[in-house]
């Protein structure tokens, strides 16, 4: 596809409550389908937020929500992209799962757990990377404090990754860090970014949005404020590639010496 319309969907997650994030996006979906987007980006664990107490519980709800995506994303003709718990023993995964205009195109499960909020207590550790093969296109796929780690997004890059997708909870006061990562990720690797992060308050933390679309080189094209709100892009992806044969950083790599 040498076009695609992305868009991100911005909203405040209710902690633990599952009920009232799906409605939500129920409804975002059919905005944005509306809007011609082909691609729908969630924030990080959208269906529940990081509700710790009980997180295992609401875990076991993510097999429904994934069979209702699929059927929402074959309705829409929409590739979905979100993360939510996943089941694994006495931890769980935090997980995208990619569905794709009825099926389900790819799994990814956070690799980089931020132990500074005790993540890594909860959470178990994903071990592979995602490189989806979609109907729109090469996605490949990162979460929040993977943003932190840029050999990740480097290797999707290298595989043929046109877009990267991050779902975010990113919270204040490290608003800076999350734009000037988003948008080096999106320049070194010369492909485009798509970004979505929660906003408002969820439990003890504050959340910015500034959910953004980059591109190529590395210039935002839509960026969302604070409040609840989708935003969308068109993305050319011949702009990509003009911008590779103009600058050919990948041609000019030495991966020799490093």
């Amino acid at each position: 596809m040498n076009t695609i319309k992305a868009a991100a969907i911005q909203f405040n997650v209710k902690q633990g409550d599952v009920d009232a994030n799906l409605s939500y996006i129920r409804e975002a979906l059919v905005r944005v389908a509306g809007e011609g987007a082909n691609l729908a980006l969630l924030p990080e664990m959208w269906s529940s937020g990081f509700s710790y107490r009980n997180l295992n519980e609401l875990a076991l709800r993510t097999e429904g929500i994934v069979d209702e995506l699929l059927e929402l994303s074959a309705r829409h003709k929409l590739v979905i992209v979100g993360s939510m718990p996943e089941p694994n023993g006495d931890k769980v995964f935090n997980t995208v799962f990619l569905v794709d205009n009825g099926r389900l195109a790819g799994v990814y499960r956070k690799i980089h757990l931020f132990s500074l909020l005790g993540e890594d207590l909860a959470f178990s550790s994903g071990d592979s990377a995602l490189l989806a093969d979609t109907s729109i296109g090469k996605i490949g796929v990162i979460i929040c404090y993977d943003l932190r780690f840029p050999e990740l997004s480097r290797r999707l890059a290298l595989e043929g990754a046109q877009l990267l997708c991050v779902p975010a909870q990113w919270p204040k006061p490290r608003q800076e860090h999350w734009r000037t990562l988003l948008r080096a990720r999106a320049m070194e690797n010369q492909l485009f970014v798509v970004s979505c992060n929660a906003c408002g308050i969820i439990g003890k933390l504050d959340f910015f949005g500034m959910s953004m679309i980059i591109n190529p080189k590395g210039d935002v094209m839509e960026e969302a404020g604070e409040e609840p709100c989708e935003i969308l892009a068109t993305l050319d992806m011949q702009i990509m590639t003009d911008w590779r044969a103009q600058i050919p950083c990948f041609n000019d790599r030495k991966p020799e010496c490093y």
